[in-house]
């Protein structure tokens, strides 16, 4: 009888080295997202409560209408001339001391409350977000 043995193919492959490929990939995420630090606005919220603190000096505002239109202490301005406000303010106080109110419109768009926040970024200062009227 000439009966031929088949010979058949084995279809399975290891899942070991998968499993291990899988943890060194989670390993290396869970590093580098432990490095990466979230790039922020620094930014203070206005509190519920009203404050009863006297100042001695008179606070900056910063206000952007729903146009894009800059006042800086009710002066029409732009983002040159208020990087030159806000430098010059901020050398008199001193590195990190200089504070301004920043209120943007309802619909102001979001370009403009960046540029005013890369500003005060740049000069080490805290704008303080004013509450929406």
């Amino acid at each position: 009888m000439g009966l031929k043995k088949r010979s058949k193919v084995s279809a399975e492959f290891s899942m070991s080295s998968l499993t291990d490929i899988i943890f060194l990939l989670l390993i290396f995420f869970m590093l580098t997202s432990s490095l990466v630090s979230p790039n922020a606005l620094n930014m203070e919220m206005p509190t519920e409560g009203k404050s009863n603190a006297v100042t001695s000096s008179k606070i900056d505002e910063v206000r952007i209408d729903n146009k894009s239109k800059m006042y800086f202490n009710g002066r029409r301005t732009n983002l040159k001339l208020l990087e030159t406000q806000i430098g010059t303010q901020a050398r008199k106080k001193g590195k990190g001391k200089y504070k301004f109110i920043l209120s943007p419109g309802k619909r102001t768009p979001v370009e403009a409350v960046v540029g005013v926040m890369d500003i005060a970024m740049r000069h080490h200062t805290v704008p303080t977000l004013a509450p929406e009227k």
